[in-house]
């Protein structure tokens, strides 16, 4: 009898034991469940990503190639200074100035794009740089001053007055 009481009590130990398992087994279910979720979420993430690179490409903007023969690309001037933008308000200039790069390469004749990169210079503690940029879109000529001839010229004074003892 004690035999049998014994085998009893460990029948029941043992289905404890599974229930316990069980319940243990659902909660890694559930947790893996999660993390399916969370790497779903960062696939259709990556996704669009790689649908945003693809439309770039077919608008051929190609970082540092001008795909227009005619001197400027206004496409992707427009994209390389909106993505210069973009990262010279996040305080990351060393990038803003290669997508600025990319929109002078793209238009070379552009004020705009001239200015742009002689702010990521000056962002960047480059001075000579910065000057010789803001001299070339503040010099650049034509019969009315453009807005960013201007700031070239208010910025050279600007770096002029703060190199005086």
């Amino acid at each position: 009898m004690s035999s049998v009481i014994g085998r009893l009590s460990l029948l029941v130990a043992a289905g404890f034991v599974a229930v316990s398992l069980m319940g243990c087994g659902n909660s890694q279910i559930e947790a893996n469940n999660e993390l399916v979720k969370q790497q779903q979420t960062q696939i259709e993430q990556m996704q669009q990503e790689i649908e945003a690179l693809k439309t770039n490409q077919a608008a051929g903007y190609t970082p540092g190639v001008s795909s227009n023969t005619s001197g400027c690309d206004k496409g992707v001037e427009a994209t390389a200074t909106q993505r210069g933008g973009e990262r010279f308000a996040a305080s990351d200039f060393g990038k803003a100035l290669g997508y600025y790069q990319d929109a002078l390469t793209a238009c070379p004749t552009d004020d705009r794009a001239e200015v742009n990169v002689a702010r990521a210079y000056e962002a960047l503690g480059d001075k000579a740089s910065a000057v010789k940029h803001y001299r070339k879109a503040a010099n650049s000529g034509g019969a009315t001053v453009s807005d960013a001839q201007t700031q070239a010229q208010n910025a050279l004074v600007r770096l002029q007055a703060s190199r005086l003892p």
